[in-house]
């Protein structure tokens, strides 16, 4: 352990406690500690214990990590904060949440969600066929809704209209006035009556990265001159009674509270208005956006928000209540989607560094020699300048390397000179570095010089699979190494994957309270696994990996905390990642057919002489076994 750095050093630049929500610290020992269940604080889980167990099992890295606990105490905190605070308010309904399904629509998550949700009646949210489907056979309680967003035909009203039959709270939202030119014959065919619910246009706009979520652009929704005109056919069909349910969304990852408080006032005095109109709505859907603080600073950047959920609760509750008093209206029963909040904590990927790629360059011997070109000989006195000013140091350095390259390209420079320039540029470059008293002196390009010199960490994962957020919009994620928090970490460095992809890496990391674009780093030692952590994946991260590379979907591992078991965990289930031969069969390849070609090319090898026949057999096997193995690294 280093003398000179402590666990609150490591707490500082990784802020671990900041964005962990009380699941997620440091230990004593240097690992990072998971407290799973918020009704057991004290049961901790060593993250370095659970991933030993996992190796023990002959599981290999990359893994998706799921602590179901952490999913269940989500679940709990929302519905019970809600329910806590509509009766210090007196609030005279209640809350029926749903969970949308796109965020995560892993069975084991959404099994795990409904079952701790149940005695909360809280349900399901759907956004397509599939998921309507998968709702349907798994949102079994009757006192549960069941929700149905996004655009509509037949087929998806159908089956809509078969839950009711099943007896179940469906609500089918209408989205646009020709689902419900759609819905209404239908029904009326099939003889079952509907649960409706409208879907609002807000006139607030959203900020950050889904503004386009709200406001007149807004894909979906129907304005108000738009939901006069649903009012309208429904009355002229005797069917307004079906009317329960208004619904208005204004982003994901909501980052301040002013604008979550400006959309409730604004859907709360849309519901009284049109309770007072004779619409005899029951629920009001104020839709997701409670945020994640990915970073850590609380405060309204993308990645965070400035806000806690007993706030966002309140301001909900009260909100609500102060509208629908003034307008003298019966309070709605409060619905939200929350699944960001619920999902991302639980869920995180874990993975070996395979390498480290140095950018300070190849060493090369860097000894005169007789005629050697004026720019190697300027380079080699800036590398025994010491007694220069560093800025006047880096610029000739600089200068140099920028004519050494011309010259290469007019043939006047050898490749020996330039390795030698090379070799120079960086050892100048490190030494004004590790020179520079960073508290006291000022240098221009400091930030460039460290980002020049950072190494890349290659990590056994894809990007586009395991944060695809962080490659499509910039999402910053939680990297943090999983153990030896206790020891300072001396090498900066930025996480590359094994991809073949120029973007297959992390640009953003959070160091401190600050979001940089490489992070501090442990040192790897030869012969000793090195684990890193990316935290928060569970929302969106989990399901929206494509086949990039034909990767595929990574090898899951279900911890529970008990504790009655050794390290207070136990793994409940492994569930193994995609093989190699299915990923080529998801992109149509015949894998039998491909085994039996190289097969057929091996044994042509043998005929000609140019292969031992057991050496055949041998490469046949080898193939073979590939196709049912891991497509990630074994290392």
């Amino acid at each position: 352990m280093s003398q000179d750095w402590t666990i609150d050093d490591a707490e500082e630049l990784y802020g671990v406690n900041r964005w962990g929500a009380g699941y997620f610290s440091i230990g004593a020992n240097g690992n990072i500690q998971i407290a799973p269940n918020h009704r057991l604080p004290d049961v901790t889980i060593d993250m370095q214990e659970v991933v030993e167990e996992i190796l023990a099992e002959g599981i290999q890295l990359p893994a998706v990590i799921r602590f179901h606990d952490i999913l269940r105490s989500q679940v709990e905190i929302l519905n019970e904060t809600f329910a806590q605070t509509i009766a210090e308010a007196e609030y005279k309904a209640r809350y029926v949440g749903v969970f949308p399904i796109k965020v995560n629509q892993m069975r084991e998550v959404v099994e795990e969600i409904i079952d701790a949700g149940e005695p909360y009646d809280y349900g399901l949210e759907a956004g397509s066929k599939p998921e309507l489907m998968a709702v349907l056979a798994y949102n079994e309680n009757p006192n549960a809704l069941t929700v149905l967003n996004g655009y509509k035909d037949e087929d998806y009203l159908t089956l809509a209209l078969l839950g009711r039959q099943l007896r179940r709270k469906i609500i089918i939202v209408i989205e646009k006035f020709s689902e419900l030119e759609m819905l209404i014959p239908l029904s009326k065919k099939l003889g079952v009556e509907p649960i409706i619910g409208l879907r609002s246009k807000m006139m607030v706009r959203s900020t950050g990265k889904w503004a386009s979520s709200s406001g007149d652009r807004a894909k979906f929704g129907l304005s108000i001159t738009e939901i006069l005109n649903v009012i309208d056919l429904l009355k002229k069909e005797d069917m307004l009674h079906c009317a329960k349910l208004l619904h208005f969304h204004i982003g994901s990852q909501m980052s301040d509270i002013r604008k979550v408080k400006e959309a409730v006032a604004e859907g709360a005095r849309l519901y009284a208005k049109l309770v007072q109109l004779g619409v005899p709505l029951e629920y009001l859907d104020i839709g997701g956006g409670l945020g994640i603080d990915y970073d850590g600073t609380s405060s309204t950047t993308d990645s965070s928000r400035n806000y806690s959920t007993e706030e966002y609760v309140a301001d909900v509750v009260y909100g609500v209540k102060q509208v629908c008093d003034l307008e003298q209206v019966p309070h709605p029963n409060l619905v939200s989607e929350s699944g960001r909040a619920i999902t991302a904590h639980h869920s995180c990927v874990v993975t070996n560094i395979v390498g480290e790629i140095k950018n300070t360059g190849a060493k090369f011997d860097i000894s005169p020699a007789e005629g050697e070109h004026i720019l190697v000989s300027n380079m080699r006195e800036l590398v025994n300048g010491h007694d220069m000013h560093p800025q006047e140091r880096y610029n000739d350095a600089a200068s140099f390397k920028q004519s050494a390259y011309e010259a290469f390209k007019l043939g006047i420079l050898s490749l020996e000179e330039m390795a030698k320039l090379d070799t120079m540029y960086w050892q100048i470059l490190s030494d004004i570095h590790d020179s520079l008293d960073r508290e006291n002196f000022v240098f221009q390009e400091l930030e460039e010089l460290e980002d020049m010199l950072a190494s890349q960490y290659l990590c056994n994962f894809s990007i586009f699979q395991s944060a695809a957020d962080t490659w499509a919009i910039g999402q910053v994620l939680p990297v943090v190494p999983i153990s030896r928090l206790n020891e300072k970490p001396e090498v900066r460095c930025s996480i590359v994957d094994i991809t073949c992809d120029s973007d297959g890496k992390l640009g953003k990391y959070i160091e401190g309270t600050e979001i940089s674009d490489n992070i501090p780093m442990h040192s790897l030692r030869k012969g000793e696994q090195y684990h890193v952590g990316l935290f928060l994946t569970g929302a969106y991260q989990d399901v929206m990996g494509d086949m990039h590379n034909l990767f595929g979907r990574l090898t899951e591992v279900h911890i529970y905390c008990h504790d009655d078991e050794p390290g207070d965990f136990y793994i409940e289930e492994i569930v193994h990642g995609t093989t190699a031969e299915k990923v080529l069969e998801t992109m149509q390849y015949n894998t039998d057919f491909m085994a039996k070609t190289v097969k057929k090319f091996i044994d042509r090898e043998v005929r000609k002489g140019n292969i031992a026949p057991r050496e055949g057999v041998r490469w046949t096997d080898y193939y073979e076994k590939c196709l049912a193995d891991t497509t990630y690294l074994k290392v």
